[in-house]
């Protein structure tokens, strides 16, 4: 297969999404003095962070709640398993959030050697369900936008991964033609089938190699398998 145009997820895929939120979110804890209103550890608060948050963001990309309600829901629902049901807080640490994590830069092993060995070769473009706003901060604060010719959001289409019309924009926008790309990203449902979908080959970014049943292109657990495809 030949092909000239990559797609990159962002979040879990080039830029470390759990790394980064546990760095902003223990400055936040330590700002709001979370261990003090009856929060054990930082850790105990982020395992249910991230439980709450992921399921948050699939019913964001089914579209059964706003950006709105993702944004400050996640740490409402997060307090409340510590008995701590402020609305105002969670408020206060969803602006905080928004407003730190995307000046972290921490990227998955790998990410800068293998978008060097790709650069030069194919053209590259992002697409994210991420916000706007934060996503092309996290792309220029970590370093790696000039890699990148478009910047693809949910929000800038109208459509979320795995919907087909977020691919179909995203070839339109970039004048790319499905069967010379190729889709790279951590969700198997997001960016895997919703790549399959429309007839875009792709890799399967699988670290935790977790199990699965699907037919697909390839799947690697190090970036750096990448330059071994391509």
């Amino acid at each position: 297969m030949q092909y000239d145009t990559i797609f990159f997820d962002l979040d879990h895929t080039l830029w470390d999404f759990e790394t980064n939120s546990k760095e902003a979110l223990s400055e936040i804890a330590s700002t709001h003095q979370l261990l003090n209103k009856g929060i054990p550890s930082l850790q105990h608060f982020l395992e249910e962070y991230f439980v709450i948050n992921e399921k948050l963001w699939e019913d964001y990309r089914k579209n059964i709640i706003s950006k709105e309600t993702l944004r400050y829901d996640r740490f409402h629902q997060a307090l409340k398993k510590f008995d701590i049901d402020d609305f105002e807080l969670a408020t206060a640490i969803g602006n905080d959030y928004v407003s730190s994590a995307p000046y972290k830069t921490n990227l998955f092993p790998n990410a800068i050697e293998v978008l060097e060995y790709l650069k030069g070769k194919y053209t590259l473009h992002i697409i994210t369900n991420g916000f706007e706003e934060t996503q092309h901060l996290k792309l220029r604060n970590s370093k790696i936008d000039h890699y990148f010719d478009h910047i693809i959001t949910s929000e800038r289409s109208g459509f979320k991964k795995p919907d087909e019309r977020m691919f179909h924009f995203s070839l339109r926008h970039t004048n790319a033609k499905s069967e010379n790309s190729i889709m790279i990203g951590d969700s198997l449902e997001a960016d895997i089938l919703g790549a399959k979908s429309v007839g875009i080959n792709q890799v399967y970014f699988n670290p935790e190699e977790k199990e699965h049943n699907e037919e697909l292109t390839h799947e690697v657990k190090d970036l750096k398998e990448l330059i071994g495809i391509l």
